[in-house]
């Protein structure tokens, strides 16, 4: 009986060891650095917020320019780490290519669509947390002219974009929107005196509230709007706190939980590949509260987002996407 237990003890330790062994989850940063206050960090804070909780430490990678993404994808691979989860539509070509070259390891791409078995894409409808955070923008603004500051030139970003002008609009008809995007290349991610250059221009044209949807260079955006006494809009992580009671709310993006929630489904063996689209009404979109803007959301701007929320939700408000219906169709 003794052998027989000693022999079911081996065989569980065997058990776990080979589990704990495959599940060693990686993370790959897209431009603009861990720390980017922005999308980057959120997905950080989703994989740090997974190992404080199951112990399970994770690898992690900043890729300096556009080769490194393949490079890290295959080295993690190599090393035996899955999943591997990387931030950014830009790593769509590199994940393609190394997916196919290590079919048993999972992967996760955060902001594209990839379609292969062993790939988990995860997309986000930006357009309806930029929808959200344009309805408080026009409630708050009082010149009647708001702004929007887009980081690289793509339709990830015009999305966010039309939908911004989208609830702006559908608040105030007459509002006037500008828009600008920083730059055609990757380094548009990470040029915080750029950005707040050009909200200082759109400032100079009247706008009293600015949205960035600019990665690193949004940093400079809010910098320059709280600089002026005026109202900036941050972006994926909940960038409120930068300057309390100068940044109206932010656009959250749930990078965050598209990051642990991949890691957890590895670690649980309840990963799955395919496309999964998180929006309003799957919590994977919003608008920012806490006490750093209290002052700034009054009842009547609550009021007023959370009724386009509920319409959103219940489907009486279809907000635009750029990325699948193309052109925009509101008008600045």
């Amino acid at each position: 009986m003794k052998r027989i237990v000693l022999g079911l003890l081996a065989a569980t330790a065997m058990s776990f060891s080979a589990y704990a062994a495959d599940n060693k989850p990686a993370l790959i940063f897209d431009l603009g650095g861990k720390f980017d206050k922005s999308f980057n960090e959120a997905a950080f804070h989703g994989a740090e917020k997974y190992t404080k909780e199951s112990g399970v430490k994770f690898r992690e990678f900043e890729i300096q320019n556009e080769a490194q993404r393949e490079q890290a994808l295959r080295k993690f691979a190599s090393d035996g780490n899955s999943p591997i989860v990387i931030a950014g539509f830009s790593a769509a070509a590199a994940i393609e290519k190394v997916s196919t070259e290590f079919p048993d390891t999972k992967f996760v791409i955060i902001d594209a669509v990839v379609d292969k078995p062993n790939v988990r894409s995860v997309v986000f409808n930006d357009n309806e947390g930029s929808y959200l955070v344009g309805v408080i923008a026009a409630k708050t603004s009082k010149s009647g002219t708001v702004s929007f500051v887009g980081g690289m030139d793509v339709p990830l970003i015009r999305n966010f974009a039309c939908g911004y002008v989208g609830g702006v609009k559908a608040t105030n008809p007459a509002a006037k929107v500008i828009q600008n995007m920083t730059g055609d290349t990757p380094a548009a991610w990470n040029d915080p005196a750029k950005g707040g250059e050009i909200a200082k221009s759109q400032m100079d044209q009247g706008s009293d509230v600015i949205f960035a949807a600019a990665g690193g260079t949004g940093i400079g955006v809010l910098q320059a709007a709280a600089d002026a006494n005026k109202l900036g809009i941050g972006v994926d992580s909940n960038q409120n706190g930068l300057h309390p009671g100068k940044v109206l709310t932010s656009m959250m993006k749930r990078v965050d939980v598209a990051t642990y929630n991949a890691f957890k489904d590895g670690a649980d063996g309840k990963f799955t590949a395919g496309v999964n689209v998180l929006g309003v009404k799957e919590g994977g979109v919003d608008y920012a509260a806490d006490e750093n803007n209290a002052k700034l959301l009054t009842d009547d701007v609550k009021k007023a987002v959370e009724a386009a929320k509920a319409d959103i939700i219940s489907g009486k408000v279809k907000v635009h996407n750029y990325n699948t219906d193309n052109a925009c169709p509101y008008k600045g």
